[in-house]
């Protein structure tokens, strides 16, 4: 079923939400890959205050290339959510509600994701250019230094997605499999 949802995803939104729903994004979506949640990590490790409202959030697990003249962003395919699994619950229990990547996710990440009223998006490989064209503005919120890691502050309009993991334990990657196999 196609839906379209704006940002903040608050738990109620998630929870409208099943595994193999079709979305559309629309608002502000935050970016930061690897070495941002392991920041991330350190601030909260030192009771420091996050760098952006992690409460109802969106992160997008990608590093953009160079915008081209004339553009917002560059490609902006999802990158592998698993290298993000360390980090996530840790960041779902402060409130963030949904994520963005590609790939499975652990079974903590999932109880993560049930526990917190949360979801798992995934956005398609291999089509960040096209992605691109959903991005009406990009800002570095924080971590310059890391380049295509830094966090960025996205604005979004009808921003593809699939529902992967839903807060009812459902898990796309698992049941589109049994589906096949019955086939």
């Amino acid at each position: 079923m196609d839906k379209y949802i704006s940002t903040p995803i608050t738990s109620q939104i998630a929870s409208s939400l099943e595994a193999g729903d079709f979305c559309y994004i629309t608002g502000t979506i935050y970016v930061a890959r690897d070495a941002a949640h392991k920041r991330l990590m350190e601030v909260l490790d030192n009771d420091k205050e996050l760098p952006f409202d992690i409460n109802d959030s969106t992160i997008y697990y990608m590093g953009p290339s160079p915008a081209r003249e004339g553009k917002v962003i560059g490609s902006a395919g999802p990158t592998t959510a698993s290298r993000m699994d360390k980090y996530a619950p840790r960041l779902m229990d402060l409130g963030q509600k949904a994520m963005i990547g590609k790939g499975k996710r652990t079974k903590e990440v999932q109880d993560a994701i049930k526990r917190n009223h949360a979801v798992y998006f995934a956005a398609i490989g291999g089509a960040g250019a096209l992605l691109s064209k959903c991005i009406t503005k990009s800002e570095i919120v924080c971590y310059e230094d890391l380049g295509a890691e830094a966090i960025r502050k996205l604005e979004v309009k009808d921003f593809p997605v699939i529902v992967v993991c839903d807060d009812k334990g459902n898990n796309l990657y698992e049941t589109a499999v049994l589906e096949y196999n019955q086939e």
